[in-house]
């Protein structure tokens, strides 16, 4: 709380933490630089080393774990629980992702949930999927619209749509 002007409601527990935040209020920032270059954003809450630490702007995020959405600039109503979950998102909004690696190279993907190691490992832009299981869609980059529920589910999909896979290694060699 450094930087602080006008804010308030503010919780800052850790060296760097909080650091440039000028005017929002309602941001709880715990660990080595946990959300250390937000400057105006509220309501974040950032949990672990480096958590939502790049956040300047976005509102409304959760992170939990080393690295948790730490590549944030903009992105806001996400939800990262576990190391390196949601770890590239720049400006996509609106993702969950519950693991270690969960949708870790998603950037500016939205609308996605992925639950498990490495779900949705691979998405970048790719929005409105479901990944429920170890390494679903984990091969996804740009694939939308897409179900996969069970280890390894559509696993290989990497730009397709529209698939539904339930059960362990379901439609795990479909890439479209």
């Amino acid at each position: 709380l450094l930087s602080l002007t006008t804010g308030s409601s503010n919780v800052a527990v850790g060296y760097g933490s909080l650091d440039a935040l000028t005017t929002a209020s309602g941001n709880t920032g715990i660990g080595h630089a946990a959300l250390g270059s937000n400057t105006t954003a509220a309501n974040n809450t950032a949990l672990g080393y480096l958590a939502l630490f790049t956040n300047t702007t976005g509102e409304g995020n959760v992170a939990v774990g080393s690295n948790a959405l730490d590549a944030s600039t903009t992105a806001s109503f996400n939800t990262a629980i576990g190391s390196s979950a949601l770890g590239a998102t720049t400006t996509g909004t609106h993702n969950s992702a519950l693991g270690y690696n969960c949708l870790d190279a998603n950037t500016t993907g939205q609308f996605n949930v992925g639950v498990g190691l490495g779900a949705l490992g691979g998405n970048t832009t790719g929005s409105q999927n479901t990944a429920v299981g170890t390494t679903a869609l984990q091969s996804a980059t740009t694939a939308s619209n897409n179900t996969a529920v069970g280890k390894d589910a559509l696993q290989q999909c990497s730009t397709g749509g529209q698939n539904v896979a339930v059960g362990a290694f379901t439609l795990d060699a479909n890439t479209s």
